[in-house]
């Protein structure tokens, strides 16, 4: 135990004290100091602790937090699966009641766990001003920036001076925060945007035409988060203006919105690498759901294990004939599947963050296939050198490296198309990552050891 305690950070030290805080003070009944010690925890933390408590201490710290006014805030930090089960439980004016602390971005999200039907009671028991602002981010696609912004942004327009934007930013209550002064005209078009480095040492009166840019980075209500993501990325923004088809500034998308959005999409690429969804977390221990989530994958890997089985049969006459090329199956198959999940890995991991796209995707294609069939002939050349020690025949030693240097070469080159074409027919190309790969290169990789022994079997009496 105190070696576990020793390897805590900093940071889990303090949650687990406060965690340990928190139950005694329940045991205790001491309600007081219980609301004292929660309005000190940061929300992230208090999402923490809640996550660790079981049902009958969750109830009773989440009325604390309603009490302390901190629900929407701890409600937008904890994951999927404890707040699905938690919004259910909860009646339509209570959640209405959460919702309308909490910016209108985080409470549609929230709202989206919910069935089409309850939305509807639950923005109908809030005010009209909020249910509208959530109404209209529940109106976008939910991968998309429209989404993900925040309809509570700082504006002013083109003729304010410098004195008057400083004075309104003092003032700004409602915006979730003013890191830029973006700047509208008379209908509400984004036509500029001023730091504040640069509106707090320009001239009190000079106005926001004369020195705001003009040239603004900024993202369509349609544009996919990813892509968002990339732009804030590659900019080094710490927000950016969301526009709709009239070049009005409807929202903008804070970077931490953008973290949750990198954090998301990683997440559910490696999820569908391993051949399943992140859906999982939101069921929890529910086994039914989280089965019917894996199964279609798994029955590819099946008929695909079938067909290996049944090419293996269709080369059943070479392989009783040279019993040893049995022993070099699981080789050729495995290192097939490794390369080409590489390749896949990186593809998938290049046209993320837009490195690579159809322009240059030749190019990495044959980067690609040169290393698989470098790395296939150093592989090629050991396994060819152990054919030969063990099995005493030189023929069956190249059989077994020809085959590896074309099985690796052609897992590689497959690694790289089968992203690609999942691109283009737009699904997501971290589906060709895990099981669709590696299935396919068992495949290939069997035909072609087989094929090219069947091919030299003449030259192999001796390797019986």
């Amino acid at each position: 135990m105190a070696a576990q305690a020793h390897s805590l950070t900093p940071m889990d030290r303090r949650v687990q004290l406060r965690l340990e805080a928190i139950r005694r003070l329940m045991r205790k009944g001491a309600v007081v100091n219980l609301r004292r010690i929660v309005e000190k925890t940061h929300p992230a933390d208090l999402a923490a602790i809640f996550q660790e408590l079981n049902d009958l201490e969750q109830g009773r710290l989440f009325q604390i937090l309603v009490q302390a006014g901190l629900a929407g805030d701890v409600l937008s930090e904890l994951d999927p699966d404890v707040l699905q089960g938690l919004v259910e439980s909860l009646s339509d004016e209570e959640l209405a009641e959460i919702l309308s602390g909490m910016d209108a971005d985080d409470a549609a999200d929230l709202l989206a766990l919910l069935p089409e039907d309850r939305r509807s009671g639950i923005l109908a028991a809030m005010n009209l001003e909020d249910s509208e602002d959530i109404g209209k981010l529940l109106g976008y696609p939910e991968d998309s920036a429209g989404g993900i912004m925040t309809s509570s942004f700082f504006a002013l327009g083109e003729g304010v001076t410098v004195e008057e934007a400083i004075r309104a930013i003092q003032g700004a209550e409602e915006a979730e925060t003013v890191f830029y002064v973006y700047v509208v005209d008379d209908e509400g078009r984004l036509v500029g945007v001023v730091s504040l480095r640069q509106l707090i040492t320009s001239p009190p009166t000079a106005t926001l035409r004369q020195i705001m840019a003009t040239d603004v980075i900024k993202v369509d209500v349609h544009t996919d988060q990813e892509q968002v993501a990339r732009v804030v990325a590659k900019y080094d923004l710490l927000a950016i203006p969301v526009v709709d088809e009239a070049e009005h500034l409807v929202g903008i998308i804070t970077v931490d919105d953008v973290i949750d959005v990198l954090r998301e999409e990683a997440t559910e690429d490696v999820f569908k690498m391993a051949g399943t969804s992140q859906e999982e977390l939101v069921y929890g221990n529910r086994v039914l759901p989280i089965v019917r989530i894996r199964m279609p994958w798994l029955v590819i890997n099946l008929f695909g294990g079938i067909l290996t089985g049944t090419i293996l049969w269709w080369f059943r006459a070479t392989v009783e004939e040279i019993i040893a090329l049995v022993s070099f199956v699981p080789v050729i198959t495995a290192m097939g599947g490794n390369v080409g999940t590489q390749s896949s890995s990186i593809l998938v991991r290049a046209f993320a963050t837009g490195r690579v796209d159809f322009q240059n995707l030749r190019a990495h294609l044959w980067k690609e296939v040169r290393v698989g069939l470098l790395l296939g002939l150093v592989c090629g050349v050991l396994v060819g050198g152990v054919a030969l020690v063990w099995h005493g025949n030189v023929f069956l030693g190249i059989v077994v490296a020809v085959s590896m240097v074309a099985a690796m070469t052609v897992a590689a080159t497959m690694g790289t198309l089968a992203p690609a074409l999942f691109r283009k027919l737009e699904i997501d190309p971290a589906v060709a990552s895990g099981p669709f790969v590696t299935t396919a290169n068992d495949i290939t990789g069997i035909l072609i050891y087989l094929g090219t022994a069947t091919a030299l079997l003449r030259f192999l009496p001796h390797a019986r």
